[in-house]
């Protein structure tokens, strides 16, 4: 650790022995750089990374004590719908995962992303190749952040007419979502932070906070309410949390949607603690039925919900574009994209920009929710006809995943491994949380759905089978498991 993190670590653990009460003023900074033998520098960072945590508060002319909630901070976790994590290591593993559902040979029930068949692919490159020949070497200038003026524009349209009120300057375009969300956390948060996050949670959000080494506290979510919001009212006045990452339409991997008293209730509690809501909306143009689910951004009157998404689940994932309406943090997410990726392809706004302004892409969306539905519920029963008594299919309106939950013994990396040798993947519980409690749980991609596929599934049952009789029932020759 660098000197100032030990210096933190001990004032912390202090604190949490009750050497320092709440309400009690430390050491000032020139007593401690006796007391530590460190130097003035080092200690400044170290009560400032103190405060941000919430455990110390500054005092103008008067010092540095211990900050009330320091109480809370120190008191054992009594929760269990709670998972803490001070460090997140679960890259690795991710990203075997992904890697292996690239192979055009496996039947990708792992992956995230829909069937490409089902996207306009000679629509999008004849609008790529129009912008392409007409584009003058200024133009990539007018596509730096926040991105092409005509995209900005006609997003903040299709939020207007939601009812969403957002201008275009509160708009930036980022290289998909991933980067609108990373840039986002980035923006909120230091090095040791707290952030709330959903459990079982998008994994790109447990691979964000590991980069960003911040620390997690993972709410409770279930595929018919979604996020806990009392786990989450009690997390917020026990940790310093400084976000909240979560799904409000179609959550990855459970699918529920949250009602819309829910994220009028979820955007009045972060409020109430001024916390930022990173809202990752990527699935909601997914939605089955006549009307289109609200964001939770709309329903922010305080200027505190950072709404990414993308055209990456439901138009072309290779463009890689997306976007965040940032508010009031639009700038700062600026200039740190033009710290990292600089801009988004000047040549895929452009095409984008044309193709939305004409009638082609409500068309085509139309036409992606008819036929993601007929294959979620072709793919729904096949996994009831072939899947053994005790799993049970989480089912959700909207969207292509299916949360799978196997009788508890059955544990989804093994299944993950078996399933690769026949040529089957399937995202495993172990991907979505940074603790084993999902380790029975596995999501299945409904979007790929074709009917030679029920024979796989039908592999996948006696897959499951054998591993809930265990080894013995297991045929000669064949691996037990990763």
């Amino acid at each position: 650790m660098a000197k100032y993190e030990q210096l933190v670590a001990q004032i912390r653990q202090q604190i949490e022995s009750e050497i320092w009460l709440p309400g009690e003023k430390l050491p000032s900074l020139r007593e401690q750089v006796g007391l530590s033998g460190v130097s003035l520098m080092t200690v400044m960072h170290a009560y400032q990374v103190l405060e941000s945590q919430g455990w110390i508060q500054s005092r103008p002319q008067s010092g540095y004590y211990v900050a009330p909630r320091a109480a809370f901070l120190s008191q054992p976790v009594s929760h269990q719908k709670l998972q803490l994590a001070e460090s997140v290591d679960i890259n690795a593993f991710i990203f075997d995962v992904l890697q292996a559902s690239r192979d055009p040979h496996i039947i990708p029930f792992g992956s995230a992303f829909p069937d490409p068949e089902l996207f306009p692919q000679r629509q999008l490159m004849r609008a790529l190749t129009t912008v392409s020949h007409s584009m003058k070497a200024v133009d990539a200038l007018h596509n730096l952040p926040p991105g092409n003026e005509a995209l900005r524009k006609t997003l903040a349209q299709r939020y207007a007419l939601q009812g969403v009120q957002v201008t275009p300057d509160e708009i930036v375009i980022t290289n998909g979502a991933m980067e609108a969300l990373n840039l986002s956390l980035q923006a909120l948060t230091e090095p040791g932070d707290w952030v709330a996050i959903e459990n079982p949670s998008f994994y790109g959000a447990l691979q964000a906070i590991e980069r960003l080494k911040l620390k997690s506290v993972a709410i409770a979510t279930d595929p018919q309410n979604g996020i806990d919001l009392d786990e989450l009212s009690r997390a917020l006045q026990r940790w310093p949390i400084k976000a909240l990452w979560m799904m409000s339409n179609q959550q990855n991997p459970v699918g529920c949607t949250l009602s819309k008293a829910r994220k009028q209730q979820l955007v009045a509690l972060l409020a109430q603690h001024n916390v930022a809501l990173i809202e990752d909306d990527v699935y909601s143009e997914l939605y089955f039925g006549a009307e289109k689910p609200l964001p939770a951004k709309a329903f922010d009157r305080d200027d505190n919900v950072l709404h990414c998404s993308s055209f990456s689940k439901n138009l072309v994932a290779g463009f890689r574009v997306g976007w965040v309406a940032a508010g009031k943090h639009a700038q700062r997410i600026q200039r740190l994209q033009l710290m990292s990726t600089l801009s988004t392809s000047a040549p895929m706004q452009q095409a984008l920009a044309t193709y939305l302004g004409t009638r082609s892409y409500d068309l085509h969306l139309r036409r992606l929710r008819q036929v993601l539905e007929q294959r979620k519920n072709l793919a729904l029963l096949s996994l009831k006809r072939h899947l053994p008594d005790g799993a049970r299919i989480n089912e959700s309106r909207g969207g292509y995943f299916l949360w799978i939950e196997l009788p508890g013994g059955v544990n989804t990396t093994q299944l993950y491994y078996r399933a690769l040798e026949q040529n089957i993947s399937i995202a495993p519980g172990k991907m979505f949380s940074s603790s084993e409690q999902y380790a029975n749980y596995f999501r299945f991609n409904t979007a790929w759905w074709q009917e030679p596929h029920d024979a796989a599934v039908a592999t996948l049952g006696r897959l499951i089978v054998e591993l809930i009789a265990g080894p013995a029932a297991l045929p000669p020759g064949t691996r037990a498991g990763g």
